[in-house]
C-alpha cells in the first residue's frame, strides 16, 4: 500500500476531527472504505440509514487553520499510513489516526522506554528516575515520559543528552505545566514533543488517558517509579500490559503513599526494577523477536449492510460491551456485515466501538 498523498492526508486529518470518530471507528472505516476521501463522501448516506439526519465533516477551513497553526511553530503532521508513522504505535489495536510532533520525529521509531511516576515525587524518586533515564539513554534507548512535575520532569532531564519523547494531552503548542517550559524548549530542540490533540487545544482531564495510551505504545517497556493507587502511572502500566509491554516497577518503602502503586504492580506480577539491569535482562530475550508486525488498516472497498439488519443489531447492544463476534453468532449473520452495521450506529451515537472488537450501548 503506497503512503497517503497530500490529499488523503489532509482527508485523514478531516475525518479524525469529526464528532464521532474516534481511533476505533476511524479504522473501521478506512478498514471499509480504503481512503479517508472516501469515507468523508459515504459518511452522509451511511448516518441517514443509521437513523442520523446526516453527517456534516469539519469544515474545510477548519482543518486548514489547524494545519496552519502547525507550520507556523515548526510542527509536524503525522498520519497512520505515513512511512515514517511509529511501527511500535501503528500495531496498537486502534492506533492514534493522526500525530503531531515537534522536533526529531525519527525518535519516535527508535527503541523507546517510557519512565513515568508521581507528580508530587520524593527526592528520591526524582534521583532514581533520572538516573535510570540517563542510564537508559547512553544504552541506546529513547526515555518516553508526560511532561508533568516530578517524576516525569526528572526522566526527561535525565535522558536530554541522549534524546527523549514528551507526549502531551493538550497539543504540542501546549505547555502544560506552565512551570515546565524550560524543559519543554529543550525538548523540542533535542528531543521530540507528540500529541495526537488538535494544535491550539489546551489539555483537560479526558485527555490524559489518550496521552497515557500513547506513552505505552510508543514503548517496548514502562517504568513506574513512585504513584499512589488511584494514579495516571498506573493506567500507564495497566495499558502497556493490554498493549503486551513489559512493566516494570521500582519498590519502595510501605511508609510512603507513593510506593503503594509499584508495590501493587509487583505483586501483580510486574518486574523488578532496581536498575538498568534489570530492564536490559527483561529486553534480551525478546532481541532475536525483532519489532511486532504491524497490521495494514486499509481495506479495498465498502461492505453495503442493510436497515433491517442495522436495526437487529441495535437491539442486541447494552451497557456491557459485547463482542461482536458474538452478536454475529446471536444475528447468524456475517462478522463483516455487523461490524459494518456498529460502525453506522457508532457515527448517530446509537452505540460506542471499543477497541478489542467490542461494541456497547
Amino acid at each position: 500500500m503506497s503512503a497517503p498523498d497530500a490529499a488523503e492526508r489532509f482527508a485523514r486529518l478531516r475525518l479524525a476531527r469529526a464528532e464521532r470518530v474516534g481511533p476505533v471507528t476511524f479504522r473501521q472505516l478506512l478498514e471499509r472504505f480504503g481512503r479517508a476521501a472516501v469515507a468523508l463522501e459515504a459518511l452522509p448516506a451511511l448516518t441517514r440509514r443509521a437513523g442520523g439526519t446526516g453527517f456534516t465533516p469539519p469544515p474545510a477551513a477548519r482543518i486548514e487553520a489547524e494545519m496552519a497553526a502547525g507550520e507556523a511553530v515548526g510542527a509536524r503532521l503525522m498520519v497512520i499510513g505515513d512511512p515514517d508513522y511509529p511501527p511500535r504505535l501503528a500495531a496498537v489495536d486502534p492506533p492514534p489516526p493522526v500525530l503531531w510532533t515537534r522536533g526529531d520525529p525519527t525518535l519516535l521509531s527508535r527503541p523507546c522506554v517510557a519512565v513515568v511516576g508521581a507528580r508530587i515525587a520524593s527526592a528520591g524518586g526524582q534521583r532514581i528516575a533520572r538516573g535510570l533515564a540517563a542510564q537508559l539513554g547512553a544504552a541506546g534507548h529513547v526515555v518516553v515520559s508526560g511532561l508533568a512535575r516530578g517524576i516525569d520532569g526528572a526522566a526527561h532531564a535525565g535522558a536530554l543528552p541522549t534524546g527523549t519523547v514528551a507526549v502531551l494531552g493538550g497539543g504540542v503548542d501546549d505547555v502544560y505545566p506552565p512551570d515546565n517550559a524550560e524543559l519543554y524548549e529543550q525538548i523540542v530542540a533535542d528531543g521530540c514533543v507528540v500529541s495526537e490533540s488538535p494544535m491550539g487545544a489546551r489539555a483537560q482531564a479526558r485527555d490524559f488517558p489518550r496521552r497515557n495510551r500513547i506513552i505505552s505504545g510508543l514503548s517496548r517497556g514502562v517504568v513506574v517509579v513512585e504513584a499512589e493507587l488511584r494514579s495516571g502511572s498506573l493506567i500507564t502500566a495497566r495499558l502497556a500490559a493490554e498493549q503486551g509491554r513489559d512493566v516494570f516497577a521500582v519498590p519502595g518503602s510501605p511508609l510512603d503513599p507513593r510506593s503503594r502503586g509499584p508495590n501493587e504492580l509487583l505483586r501483580q506480577g510486574a518486574i523488578l526494577c532496581e536498575g538498568i539491569e534489570d530492564i536490559e535482562r527483561a529486553f534480551e530475550t525478546l532481541r532475536s523477536l525483532g519489532e511486532p508486525p504491524v497490521d495494514n488498516p486499509f481495506g479495498d472497498g465498502a461492505e453495503d449492510v442493510d436497515t433491517a439488519l442495522i436495526e437487529r443489531v441495535a437491539a442486541l447492544l447494552s451497557p456491557t460491551p459485547t463482542p461482536r463476534d458474538e452478536l454475529a453468532r446471536a444475528l447468524n449473520a456475517p462478522v463483516g456485515a455487523v461490524a459494518a452495521a456498529l460502525l453506522e450506529l457508532s457515527l448517530v451515537g446509537r452505540a460506542t466501538l471499543l477497541p478489542g472488537g467490542l461494541a456497547s450501548l
